[in-house]
């Protein structure tokens, strides 16, 4: 496959929008768009090893398809949706959310040798008490 075939299909796989790209890359929309669009437009060298690293892949990778993803496991739906919806947080929101987790991260290990948590209360600042 060629570059264009194998960054359309890492995107897919990672369920990233060409815009976002463009923010990890510094790289302009329009450009990437060329690399995906165009016969036979292919990035300069400096453009393929930043595409590359946002993605977590190698530049042999997307130029011949034959180098495996960097052994990333796939992200089941419920995991990628929610990481979609923490990208589009801003920062002051995703570390409450961080604080929340480890919250129950700590509250999990801490009940784990009792009993089950209390599943009945929803409320999230039940286990900040």
């Amino acid at each position: 496959m060629a570059f264009k075939d194998n960054l359309k299909s890492e995107l897919a796989y990672q369920d990233m929008l060409v815009k976002e790209l463009a923010g990890k890359t510094g790289i302009s929309r329009h450009t990437l768009d060329n690399y995906l669009n165009v016969r036979e437009h292919m990035p300069t060298a400096d453009a393929a090893v930043k595409i590359a690293q946002a993605l977590g892949v190698t530049v042999e990778y997307l130029v011949t398809g034959e180098e495996a993803r960097a052994e990333k496991p796939a992200l089941i739906p419920e995991i990628r949706a929610l990481v979609q919806n923490f990208k589009q947080l801003c920062d002051d929101d995703r570390k409450k959310i961080l604080a929340i987790v480890q919250i129950f991260k700590n509250h999990g290990i801490a009940r784990a040798s009792r009993s089950m948590p209390d599943t009945e209360n929803k409320d999230p600042t039940y286990y900040a008490r």
